[in-house]
């Protein structure tokens, strides 16, 4: 079997409250499992992520556990949507997980899925979702909570190019109003031109592609 191979390195990425990063790079370069080691649910071999301070390799599992929960949002390409939840109960999950106020997690939940459109479906189940919708569904559990870290991994491939464009605005706002830090990673310039900075993601690390 062949050994284990190097996907990056001399890589250093910092990025601010209220900015919001997009990564390219070509398939298999590496750019979702960066995003899994931003947090914390892949090690790195060698180097340090820090969240705020925090340096995530001090952290047990359960603290980095508890982390995640309360100052991560991700968007997975995968989705993660839980099928035996409606699509409310699914968003208001990273609430209810740290906060017992029900109905507040309830209410911030409703407002959450009325911003990607989907205000009038909160009581369907996954089974009845498109893909599409089922995307829409993930960025709003992603943001609900209010994250100081917000990643996504290709937020747009499931979406019509209206939809698509109406949900990166609510991406984008959500990072630069809350004062969160935002990194998305996409193979899509249309998708990587709401960012502040576009970098590219390749064995030597990331080169930036413009800035502003």
């Amino acid at each position: 079997m062949p050994g284990p191979r190097r996907l990056f390195r001399s890589l250093d990425l910092q990025v601010g409250a209220g900015e919001l990063v997009a990564i390219i790079g070509e398939s298999g370069v590496g750019k979702s499992t960066l995003l899994n080691i931003l947090a914390g649910l892949d090690e790195a071999n060698e180097g340090i992520v820090a969240i705020d301070g925090t340096v995530l390799g001090t952290l047990d599992e359960a603290a980095r556990t508890r982390l995640r929960r309360e100052r991560i949002g991700f968007v997975f390409q995968a989705f993660h949507i839980l099928p035996y939840l409606t699509l409310l109960q699914n968003v208001a999950l990273p609430l209810a997980l740290v906060s017992p106020d029900a109905a507040a997690a309830e209410a911030r939940a409703s407002t959450m899925l009325a911003a990607v459109g989907l205000g009038d479906r909160g009581e369907a189940y996954a089974r009845d979702l498109s893909g599409g919708e089922l995307q829409r569904v993930a960025i709003a559990r992603a943001l609900v909570h209010r994250p100081a870290l917000i990643l996504a991994d290709e937020p747009t491939g499931n979406l019509d190019p209206d939809t698509a464009a109406r949900v990166l605005a609510l991406f984008a706002a959500a990072v630069r109003e809350n004062g969160a830090a935002g990194v998305m990673v996409t193979h899509s310039d249309a998708t990587a031109a709401v960012a502040d900075r576009v970098l590219t993601l390749g064995a030597d690390g990331l080169t930036d592609r413009r800035g502003r």
